[in-house]
């Protein structure tokens, strides 16, 4: 792990903030009804996650898409279970609610009894492989792409993908920035996308600005992929082990 650099972890909350200030200016339509940003209503609990990065850098950044209604969400933590984050990971602060609340939606923050399995998973593979959570900081961090979450009318999730051209762009933009910030800050040997998705975005922004890791994916856990449900956590470690991660 590269052991030069200092100062990290406060540039990645710097980061963070700017993104969360850039997401906010922008706007969307139908059939997305509300938004959720975590980064705002969340930020104590997503700061405190960032204080966990190893600030010397990293040597495996891995990526998701962005937040689950059941996940980061609810703890400001990328795929932030509530056990995990509050049990494992060690965060447990007060959550406030987000300005425009669907009421099929609400955030109640580590009080939440829903159970993001997703992130069960992938914080449960964690644990199982590293025992302790500063062993899995010590040279990994998670980080999504995107912040918000995007709800249409009925509830239904709706990921940034799906989004028209001229939302997705100007939101592209400003987590393509962030993530070279991320990169830039960490400094990361290896960095995996969890899914399709993350992948295509490490792609372009490694394209973009030069920066020298070496990419690979892994499947992504949620419980809508069949191949998930198989022996996830298998899986992701044959994977992992194969492509020299772990």
């Amino acid at each position: 792990m590269k052991t030069s650099l200092v100062g990290s972890r406060d540039q990645i909350i710097a980061a963070a903030q700017t993104l969360c200030d850039e997401v906010e200016s922008l706007r969307f339509g139908e059939p997305v009804t509300h938004v959720y940003n975590p980064l705002r209503y969340a930020w104590k609990a997503h700061r405190a996650y960032l204080t966990r990065v190893n600030d010397a850098g990293v040597r495996v950044l891995f990526l998701g898409m962005n937040p689950g209604p059941w996940g980061m969400a609810q703890t400001g933590v990328p795929f932030g279970e509530i056990e995990a984050a509050r049990d494992w990971i060690g965060i447990n602060e007060v959550v406030q609610r987000p300005d425009d609340e669907h009421p099929k939606r609400p955030v109640e923050g580590f009080a939440c009894s829903r159970s993001e399995v997703s992130g069960r998973r992938l914080w449960g593979l964690f644990q199982q492989k590293f025992g302790d959570a500063d062993l899995f900081f010590a040279e990994h961090f998670v980080s999504n792409y995107c912040p918000l979450v995007f709800m249409e009318e009925s509830s239904r999730n709706r990921t940034p993908d799906k989004l028209p051209r001229h939302e997705r762009e100007p939101l592209d933009a400003a987590c393509d920035r962030h993530l070279v910030s991320v990169l830039e800050s960490l400094r990361p040997e290896i960095v995996v996308g969890v899914g399709a998705y993350a992948e295509k975005c490490f792609q372009r922004v490694l394209g973009q600005c030069g920066f020298d890791a070496r990419l690979t994916r892994i499947l992504h856990p949620s419980p809508a992929s069949p191949a998930a449900n198989k022996d996830w956590a298998g899986t992701v470690t044959r994977q992992l082990t194969e492509a020299g991660v772990w």
